[in-house]
């Protein structure tokens, strides 16, 4: 009986110093997006609870950078912003291209649908995606008047907790044209913050 008594307090040690060194490595609090623009800064909480790889890819995507410099390319006047084409539409990237722009995503493998309860209401951040709806990779939209014709065909992975002028203050696309911007606003920077 000592034996295991020993052993048991032997394993709590272990136990108890591994989750001392969690907190180091581990971050408290919702993530958020902040969002740089031209026009202001966008605080886009993101939701893992109910989107969990969504949210995963974009904190990996914005920690590498990724998102600096990539333009809105299609914005149509009340019903949403669409940017995150970080292959085509990086200012500054080698494959900046502005007709190719919301064709690209990242190097990383598509992340699979995690369709959810949450409505498409104004400032609700959403997946960008083809026809397969498991084909997320890097680009996403910001719905700025009620879309909830889109619910459960698109996952919700965010919402924006403030900064909507700076959204609904973006250059707009012809409605003709789909959204494409001519003249599109960029994120000039992209962070992660725990709140």
């Amino acid at each position: 009986m000592i034996a295991i008594t020993r052993r048991l307090f032997g394993a709590l040690v272990i136990g108890a110093a591994a989750l001392a060194a969690a907190p180091a490595f581990a971050q408290s609090g919702t993530p958020h997006l902040i969002l740089t623009l031209d026009k202001g800064t966008v605080d886009i909480e993101l939701l893992p609870a109910i989107a969990p790889k969504h949210v995963e890819r974009v904190i990996a995507l914005t920690n590498e950078g990724a998102y600096d410099g990539v333009v809105f390319h299609r914005v149509i006047d009340g019903f949403m912003a669409q940017t995150g084409d970080v292959k085509f539409g990086k200012t500054g990237g080698p494959d900046f291209d502005l007709t190719r722009a919301g064709m690209g995503g990242s190097e990383m493998p598509d992340v699979e649908a995690e369709f959810n309860a949450e409505s498409f209401q104004p400032g609700v951040v959403g997946a960008a995606r083809s026809q397969d709806p498991n084909s997320f990779n890097s680009q996403f939209f910001i719905t700025t008047a009620d879309a909830s014709f889109l619910n459960g065909q698109y996952t919700v992975f965010g919402k924006v907790v403030s900064g909507m002028e700076a959204v609904n203050a973006l250059e707009k696309g012809p409605k003709e044209q789909n959204g494409a911007v001519a003249n599109p606003d960029k994120i000039v920077k992209a962070t992660i913050e725990y709140k």
